[in-house]
C-alpha cells in the first residue's frame, strides 16, 4: 500500500534526505573515524554510540528514500463546508466535556499532542468530509468507541507549520 502524501511532505523529505546525506552523514563518518582511535573496540563507548548513530541516520535515509519512491501525490482540496486536510476543526467531545482544536494531516507529519491529527487514524477518518454541526462516532476499537459534535471548521491548507513525525 502506497502513503498518500501531499506535494509539500515530498519537499520536506527531500529537505530532510539532503540535509542527512550531505550535511550530516560527513560529520558522523568522521566522528566514527575519530572514536575508533580511542583503542579497545570492545570497550569503546563512544565508538559504540557514533556507529549507533551512523546505523539511525542511514535507516532514516533509507525510510525517506522508499516513501518518496512509493508515494502517492494527493491534493489537499475538499469542499469549502466539509473537513478536508489540513483544515482547523473545534471539536466538542460529549464524554469529556471538553473543546479540542485539531487539524488532520497526512500519516508522515502527525503529533497528537500539538493537535495534529494523521488521515488514517480512527478520529481522521471519522470527521474528513463531515460538516459542522454533524455528530460523529469514532471508532476506537470493537470494544471502545466515542462521539464528538464538529463545532467549527477553518478552511485550511498545506503551510508546512506541522513538521514532519521523526523516529
Amino acid at each position: 500500500m502506497y502513503d498518500e502524501l501531499t506535494r509539500i511532505d515530498i519537499e520536506k523529505m527531500q529537505e530532510e534526505l539532503r540535509y542527512r546525506r550531505l550535511e550530516l552523514q560527513p560529520k558522523i563518518i568522521e566522528e566514527v573515524q575519530r572514536t575508533r582511535a580511542f583503542g579497545d573496540l570492545s570497550e569503546n563507548y563512544e565508538y559504540k554510540a557514533a556507529k549507533q548513530e551512523q546505523r539511525r541516520n542511514t535507516a532514516r535515509i533509507r525510510y525517506l528514500e522508499n516513501m518518496i519512491k512509493t508515494a502517492k501525490i494527493i491534493d489537499d482540496t475538499a469542499a469549502d463546508d466539509e473537513v478536508g486536510l489540513f483544515d482547523k476543526v473545534t471539536i466538542w467531545l460529549e464524554e469529556d466535556e471538553e473543546e479540542q482544536v485539531i487539524q488532520v494531516v497526512t500519516t508522515v507529519r502527525c503529533d497528537p499532542s500539538k493537535g495534529f491529527i494523521s488521515k488514517e487514524s480512527p478520529l481522521g477518518k471519522a470527521i474528513l468530509g463531515k460538516k459542522v454541526g454533524d455528530s460523529v462516532t469514532v471508532k476506537v476499537s470493537d470494544d471502545y468507541s466515542y462521539t464528538l459534535t464538529i463545532r467549527k471548521l477553518e478552511p485550511g491548507s498545506d503551510t508546512g507549520e506541522a513538521p514532519l513525525m521523526q523516529y
